[in-house]
Formats: C-alpha cells, structure tokens, sequence
C-alpha cells in the first residue's frame, strides 16, 4: 500500500465507520458491479450488486486497510462514510490515485460561525464525477475557476431540494424527472441523495430523444449509479408503475410542463420541483378590454403572460393541497433569472384556502380570455371522480 493512501486512511477511526460504498467496477467481466458495506448494531453488513440481484452476507469486524486495497483493483471509486466526514479514495484511467475529504456536518447545514466562507452542499476536495464531465470540477475535485458560476447555481438547486426533504424526514424516495434531457441536474441529484443524505433513491428520467436516453444510461453504469435509469417516453399520458415522491421537471417546453404537474398531482407526489421552460399557450390566447395595454407591445405581452402562466399554475397547485412558492432560479443554460415552482403537499390546506386560489385563476382566465392546460386537466379529471361527464352536466343546468 502506499504511503499517501496509508496516511489518508488511518485519519479515518476503524470503528467510526458507518458505510463504505465500492463503486465504478473495472472491467466487464466483474461479477459485483457495486459492493456496499454497512455498520450494524453487531458487525457488518455486505451487499455485493449483480445487475438484477442483491447478494447479503454479514461479518463481525471488518479490515479498512485491506477492503481498499483489494476493492481500489476491482472498482475505481470507493466512499467510506463516518458520522460526521465522507472519505473517497477514486482511481483514475491513467491509474493515479486522488483522495477527498468532505464533511456531512456542514452538509447538513449546521449554523456556521461568524465570518467563514460559505459552505455548499456540494464542497471542493470531493470527487464527483459528474461534475467532473460537466467541466465545473477538475479531477481533483476543484472548481475550474470559469465554472463558478455553475457550481454555485447547482447547489442552490440542491439547498431548494434540500429544504423540503429534511422537512419530510424522508427515508427513502421515488423520483421521476419529465423532459430529463442530457440530465446534469439528474445525475446531481442522485449524488446528493445517495452521498450526502445516505437515502435510498430510485430515480427515473424520461425523455424523447433516443441518443440522448442511450448516453445517459451509459453514464449512470459509468459512474456506478445503480439506483437511475432513463426510458423513451412522453410525458403525455405517462403511468408509473411504482409510487412517486418526487417530481422534477426542468425546461419541459410549453404545455409539457403542464402534463408533468397533472401526473405529479395524480400520483399525489410528495414534492414537486419545476422550471418551466417557453411558455407560448397563453400569450396566443391572451386578450382584454380594460387592460389593453398589457396586450399592446409584443414583449410586455410575452413577459406577462409567462408571469401569469406561472402564477396560474402555483395557485392551481395550491388548490391540489400543495403549499407552494414561485422561487427566483438562475438557470444553468442562460443568463436570464427563472422562475422555479417549489411544490410541497401539505393535506391541512383548508377546503376555503383552496377554493379562493381556484377563483383566483378562475376571475383571471374571464378577464384575459385563456384556458390554461393545466385548469382543464384538473377540472376533467375532477369530473370523471365525480362521475359527471358533458351531458350530465347539460341536464343539470336545463
């Protein structure tokens, strides 16, 4: 073994360790794809990952020095988790050996002291790669000074998730991300759960370009991330065939956006996260008598109809018992400030709360002449629960 990984590993005290994760296999003929070692009240637990099985086996000590040494020939990365610190000991193609060092404490986001420079959830000194394909972080682990920017955006997306998580004391989660795309804020994602929460993630994205599903998966075997996959699919009319806690849709065009926040609210998800991307439904319906002059010039027209569309679409999700805030998001692709939809379902939202934010869209659709997609999913779909279709409906107004 040597010398530098020697010193690295004996900072870590042996009977502190609660997690070690083996990760990245080398080679296509390893019979494990990832290895999982967890601290239980009596020893050790192993869990050795084929591709479609879980292998357990239990061991009363286990022997640092010798789990690295032996798994760093066989798997490129390997996590080792105390209470308070993630070690990662990851090998690169070239066969040189990086270290990192990061602490959960902070992660977690633990009052600081006076004056110190800001923490992130995602810290320097960490290897993770997807940020290192991404160009933000070098092999090292460093920010490339020109990425910033980006470095600091992503984790502000992460302290939006974060927030919502640690308030529904989550212990496991179920994720879809509609319009997944080349999945940057995928991959993130899944890190955070799986490195910093240590919860138990299953993610899902979908999209509808066959390249880019097929570079994405390749990816996540890349990186050992066994928990996420991505299918061709349509956000339209999608069903999941397991439960849902989470939904994530970044940048799904126009009335895309709608369609994920329906099947969100269908699958009653627990939170709801969403920047919406071209919103062009309105600014074609748009039109008013008394305030005509929003209607005049072409870009007032464009700006307050995507604000509306949003507004819209936080009161309907209020309405669907979700308590909601339209955020300010600096987008990762553009210069231009965002809205992000935060959504959290909260089942003490009165009857009385919810039928004045329906109102509200309601007075607003009359005013402006528009029927958001949205709306019209959600009214029809309340409909066919009450078992009241169009003709039942012209009975009762005769």
């Amino acid at each position: 073994m040597e010398e530098t990984q020697r010193a690295f590993l004996e900072k870590i005290k042996p009977d502190g360790v609660r997690k070690i994760i083996c990760s990245n296999g080398r080679g296509q003929d390893l019979k494990f794809r990832k290895l999982c070692i967890v601290a239980k009240k009596s020893g050790y637990q192993i869990e050795k990952y084929t591709e479609k099985q879980v292998f357990h086996e239990n061991t009363e000590t286990i022997d640092l020095f010798e789990i690295v040494e032996i798994c760093l020939g066989r798997y490129r990365q390997i996590d080792i988790f105390t209470k308070e610190t993630q070690y990662t000991v990851r090998l690169t193609k070239k066969g040189k050996r990086l270290y990192g060092e990061n602490s959960l404490k902070r992660q977690m986001g633990e009052p600081e002291e006076h004056n110190r420079k800001k923490r992130y959830i995602l810290e320097e000194g960490t290897v993770i790669e997807p940020l290192i394909d991404m160009g933000i972080f070098t092999k090292e682990g460093k920010v490339v000074r020109s990425k910033y920017d980006k470095f600091k955006q992503i984790n502000r997306f992460l302290e939006i998730i974060d927030d919502a998580v640690r308030e529904n004391e989550m212990e496991r989660c179920n994720i879809i991300d509609f319009g997944c795309g080349k999945s940057y804020l995928t991959f993130i994602v899944y890190y955070y759960f799986t490195y910093v929460r240590q919860i138990p993630v299953t993610i899902l994205g979908l999209d509808l370009k066959k390249d880019v599903i097929q570079k994405c998966n390749e990816a996540a075997v890349r990186y050992g991330y066994e928990g996420l996959r991505f299918e061709l699919g349509d956000i339209n009319g999608y069903q999941a065939d397991f439960d849902v806690d989470m939904v994530l849709t970044l940048h799904a065009c126009d009335t895309a956006t709608d369609y994920a926040l329906y099947n969100a609210v269908s699958w009653r998800a627990k939170m709801i996260f969403c920047v919406p991307c071209c919103q062009h439904e309105l600014n074609g319906q748009m039109k008013s008598g008394d305030f005509s002059l929003l209607m005049r010039y072409g870009i007032v027209k464009e700006r307050f109809a995507a604000l509306a569309t949003d507004a819209v679409r936080g009161n309907l999700l209020e309405y669907c018992g979700y308590k909601t805030q339209l955020m300010e998001f600096v987008d990762l692709s553009h210069t231009p400030k965002n809205i992000l939809i935060r959504a959290v379902r909260k089942p003490i939202v009165t009857k009385a709360v919810k039928q004045q934010r329906l109102a509200e869209v309601e007075r607003l659709m009359e005013e402006f002449g528009f029927s958001p997609t949205l709306y019209t999913l959600l009214i029809q779909k309340e409909r066919e629960n009450r078992g009241i279709d169009g003709n039942a409906d012209a009975e009762e107004e005769s």
